[in-house]
């Protein structure tokens, strides 16, 4: 196997993107660990395949009619983008602030949010609070058109508190009803019109109409309010401010970002009765927090130079997302090196694995971890990834197997090599002990290597990260 550094990097990859390649981790050996985080927070190149090409060749992710096209056009930037970390960051938040297709209705609104996470993931949280406040799918998802002055709906306010910043535990009925109120007046624009234009789709061929935030001051409660033992004329601005204040706020956020970063956690509904995996690096995440100015950025900055994150033992503890895993066997394959109709399969491939991007089945997202990886989604991770990667017609693959095959590599060393190639997997003894005596025969030749690349992407050891 490579060096340690090499795996660690490895290790900073398949966490922090999805997964490196060897030759992504060749044209990172002359870097310090430091400056390779340093380069994913604030990447210098933040290219992808881009629009022009993906548009030219996918209508459908031009118009967004429908709710796949969104995560198909998400998958694209995935699996090509230079930066890794935003989409990783995105990914993250999407499924912290959960929207979705059957009450949105509308693939390019979805899609706007994802954008808006994009632009905003890896700013101050009160930043983020704010647009997703402003967010027309957020607002439509959790009803705040039908949040009026003298007459509150308080679906918004719940969730800002419950879901996406402090947790239950952290704050009263009452705080509920008056972030409610200083929420009223966020909307989006000439709703009325907009909802019935939309769904008579009048406006085809161009696709459904993109909503637009609107406030509306004469909808907007100016009483006076009382919010977390704080009192003002508040408007939703404000309500941020002071739950990002919170210290309670501060480590909901860094259990989460601890979760998906580092080593699953069980689900959020859980936590008030389950102990931290990690009190010390929950902690220290709080502290970056609250010494950064509510700074995401620096936050995932100390945790990805943590001592708890460079240790081998949170190394292969997060089962992959099926977004995660698919993204990362299609940067190995090189399946996607131009726009290809292949990619309405892939999406549909990573939904048979549990995980319809801008679909998820609740405002609590998907139960992550080992939930995963039920029987039936098991199948359709291990049939993806051993075809995949089993498919020497796919570049990637055929650029791995000559590699292997050119070096003259002995029987010995077969399984190695491979897995150096894979982006320096580590598998656990028994699986590897398993997989060498299955390899035991025939000579090393290119369907010998492939054969290897095919087991190792079946492995359970393949389905973390």
């Amino acid at each position: 196997m490579g060096s340690e550094k090499r795996r660690l990097v490895a290790h900073l990859m398949r966490r922090a993107g999805f997964g490196a390649t060897s030759d992504d981790l060749d044209a990172l050996d002359g870097l310090d660990y430091d400056r390779i985080v340093d380069d994913l927070v604030d990447p210098p190149d933040t290219s992808w395949m881009g629009d022009h090409l993906v548009r030219r060749f996918h209508h459908e992710q031009s118009g967004m009619i429908s709710g796949f096209a969104p995560g198909e056009y998400w998958l694209y930037r995935m699996v090509t983008t230079k930066a890794p970390l935003i989409e990783k960051a995105t990914l993250f938040w999407h499924g912290i602030f959960a929207t979705g297709y059957p009450k949105v209705v509308h693939g390019k609104v979805l899609s706007n949010q994802i954008d808006m996470f994009r632009r905003n993931g890896l700013g101050r949280l009160d930043d983020l609070l704010v647009e997703l406040s402003k967010d027309p799918a957020m607002i439509v998802w959790l009803d705040n058109e039908y949040n009026h002055s003298g007459a509150i709906n308080e679906n918004y306010g719940r969730e800002l508190l419950e879901l996406f910043s402090m947790g239950v535990g952290n704050y009263s009925e009452d705080d509920i009803k008056e972030a409610a109120r200083a929420f009223t007046g966020w909307t989006i624009g000439n709703t009325e019109y907009m909802v019935l234009r939309s769904d008579r789709d009048s406006d085809w061929p161009y696709g459904r109409i993109a909503w637009h935030f609107e406030f509306k001051e004469e909808d907007h409660d100016n009483g006076e309010k009382t919010f977390l033992g704080e009192t003002g004329n508040f408007n939703g601005n404000d309500i941020v401010e002071i739950v990002c204040r919170q210290e309670a706020t501060a480590r909901f956020i860094s259990r989460h970002m601890y979760s998906f970063f580092v080593a699953d956690e069980p689900p959020v509904a859980q936590w008030p009765h389950v102990k931290l995996r990690d009190p010390a690096a929950i902690q220290e995440l709080v502290d970056a927090y609250l010494a950064g100015n509510h700074s995401i950025k620096e936050m995932l900055r100390t945790l990805f130079k943590s001592d708890f994150f460079k240790s081998s033992q949170v190394r292969y503890k997060r089962v992959k997302s099926p977004a995660e895993l698919t993204a990362g066997v299609l940067r190995l394959s090189g399946h996607l090196d131009r726009p290809r109709r292949d990619m309405v399969v892939h999406g549909m491939r990573v939904q048979y694995m549990g995980q319809w991007l801008q679909n998820p089945p609740s405002v609590e997202g998907w139960h992550q971890g080992e939930e995963w990886v039920e029987t039936g989604n098991l199948v359709e991770r291990v049939n993806f990834a051993s075809e995949q990667l089993g498919d020497t017609n796919m570049p990637g693959v055929a650029s791995m197997v000559s590699r292997i095959v050119d070096q003259s590599v002995s029987k010995d060393e077969l399984l190695e090599r491979c897995l150096e190639e894979l982006g320096e997997i580590e598998l656990a003894e028994d699986t590897s002990d398993s997989l060498k005596e299955a390899l035991s025969g025939g000579p090393v030749d290119r369907d010998k290597a492939t054969e290897v690349l095919r087991l190792i992407a079946a492995t359970r050891d393949f389905q973390r990260c």
